[in-house]
């Protein structure tokens, strides 16, 4: 099971600790890619800060965040599953698994990200502020840049089986799953149950929690019906629609109660 992940906004501090390694990162087929916005970011952010928090879309409570990008070369790495916060992550808790389960999450976790492309959770990384929807003005709109070399190394990433895509929209345009590996991919929706009118926050929350319970229960499906089916077992309310046509992925929503 592969599950893409979006990353958060807000960061954990790198910390002290060995700076990056371009080439420890995994997915190395991503490399020269992500060495090219490497080196546009750090440029762009040590030169004009104006612009470079224009670019970033930055507001001037944020200014902070430029001159970390400055700094990314040689500011401490850690894994990136303790790099990302927010919503999602604080209900995924990587932290407070057992160590199986941690195994689990660092051989199916994929974070996508606009200066990384996509990261394992135990890829050692900066912080950083670089969304998807940034366009540098040497390399262009990100999400179109990470297209190719994407196409390339993912499906290689996806192997052979359930890929469960809970990525937000910003990140979907830098890989779409085609033909068979679709196929086997599931992407999820969480639904406000009595009106089923799709939730902001807790969808954030839900998705988290929902790859922790598959962490946690050592769940393994090997397909998108298999992963109804334990989701299910581990009591979340699924209703699923199967792709019309060969080559699409298979669409769950997740109901639930709770709105927060």
């Amino acid at each position: 099971m592969l599950v893409l992940l979006p990353p958060s906004e807000g960061k954990a501090s790198s910390g002290r600790g060995t700076a990056l390694k371009l080439e420890s990162l995994s997915l190395p087929g991503l490399t020269e890619a992500r060495q090219a916005v490497l080196d546009e970011l750090v440029e762009l952010c040590a030169g004009d800060e104006d612009k470079a928090r224009e670019v970033l879309g930055l507001s001037e409570g944020l200014r902070g965040e430029i001159a970390k990008n400055t700094e990314l070369r040689s500011a401490g790495a850690r894994p990136a599953g303790e790099i990302y916060t927010g919503v999602l992550y604080d209900a995924l808790d990587l932290a407070s698994l057992d160590t199986a389960a941690k195994r689990r999450a660092g051989r199916s976790l994929l974070v996508f990200s606009g200066l990384w492309g996509a990261v394992r959770v135990t890829d050692r990384i900066p912080s950083y502020r670089c969304s998807m929807g940034v366009r540098l003005p040497g390399l262009g709109a990100l999400g179109a840049h990470w297209r190719a070399p994407m196409a390339a190394a993912l499906p290689e990433a996806a192997g052979d089986g359930l890929v469960l895509d809970l990525r937000s929209s910003a990140y979907t345009g830098a890989w779409k799953p085609k033909g068979e590996v679709a196929g086997r991919t599931a992407t999820v929706r969480v639904l406000h149950a009595p009106t089923r009118k799709v939730v902001s926050h807790f969808n954030k929350a839900t998705k988290g929690r929902i790859v922790r319970s598959l962490l946690a229960a050592g769940a393994a499906p090997a397909d998108p019906a298999e992963l109804v089916e334990a989701l299910r077992d581990l009591g979340y309310e699924v209703e699923v629609q199967a792709p019309a046509r060969a080559g699409a992925a298979w669409a769950l929503d997740v109901l639930v109660d709770e709105v927060h």
